[in-house]
């Protein structure tokens, strides 16, 4: 099961029986992109049998008649239209805590959040950009920021950043997501500091190698001219210790030295002396 039908069935089994709460979930579903008109009904269909089953018990909780119907794949529950745009010309008095049951029921209705172990995206499809722009106020009110885009003739309300998914997680009741999503996201940032470390040590090792390879070519080049005993006292021995040491920098060529040096000039003084 994907990451995002474990976030749908944990929120299906949470089912409250307190009538405003039905009402505002009922009305998120109903804003979603999943629900359409045909005829003198409107049909919500979905794939996840756990969410068919949670919208059921609202509307028998409700005493909203409806048909339910398996076409495939997906399930299918017709309600009479009237129904419906009653709903979603109430979204307006849903107000203070039951909001965030009103967006908890327009993600089950049309929405998904990515694996977090892939990429952090979240995502629900709205029917229109009046009821996308109405869900993305509710959300910012509550504290997430949606952005919004057109897909085709709906609208797409998404997250992409790993603490506003979180937070929404959290506002919609997703308790058990969020600690999931909580302890992918840790180990996620954890490795990602480990790559960027290596990596950094790596750039450096690699140009300290490159430093040492130029500095042991012209310390070579100086003996093979015989000028090597022309060089000053300070910069034999730090010639000598580069032969010697060649993954070393020269700062830890110093610490090898028999006294302090005052001055060395690294690749600049053999290529002089060359």
């Amino acid at each position: 099961m994907s990451f995002s039908a474990d976030v749908k069935e944990s929120l299906s089994q949470m089912t409250h029986f307190d009538k405003a709460v039905l009402e505002a979930e009922l009305i998120g579903y109903c804003l979603s992109g999943n629900i359409m008109k045909v005829g003198n009904f409107f049909e919500f269909v979905t794939e996840n049998q756990f969410n068919i089953e949670h919208f059921y018990k609202i509307l028998f909780h409700l005493g909203i008649e409806y048909e339910p119907e398996v076409r495939g794949k997906c399930y299918i529950a017709q309600i009479p239209g009237n129904i419906v745009e009653k709903m979603m010309q109430n979204r307006q008095v849903v107000q203070g805590e039951m909001r965030k049951n009103l967006v908890k029921g327009a993600f089950l209705g049309a929405g998904s959040v990515n694996n977090p172990e892939k990429n952090y995206h979240l995502e629900f499809l709205v029917g229109c950009e009046e009821y996308a722009d109405f869900l993305r106020d509710v959300c910012g009110e509550l504290g997430v920021q949606f952005k919004k885009i057109r897909v085709n003739d709906k609208f797409q309300l998404y997250l992409k950043e790993s603490e506003e998914i979180s937070r929404f997680l959290a506002l919609i009741g997703a308790s058990k997501a969020v600690l999931k999503f909580e302890e992918i996201r840790v180990m996620k940032e954890m490795k990602n500091q480990v790559n960027r470390k290596v990596n950094c040590e790596t750039a450096n090792l690699t140009k300290t190698i490159d430093a040492a390879l130029k500095q042991i070519e012209d310390i070579l080049l100086i003996q093979k001219r015989q000028k090597f005993e022309e060089l000053p006292q300070e910069l034999r021995e730090v010639a000598i210790l580069r032969l010697e040491n060649p993954d070393l920098s020269l700062k830890d060529l110093s610490e090898l030295m028999s006294s302090p040096i005052r001055k060395v000039g690294g690749e600049s003084s053999f290529e002089e002396n060359s």
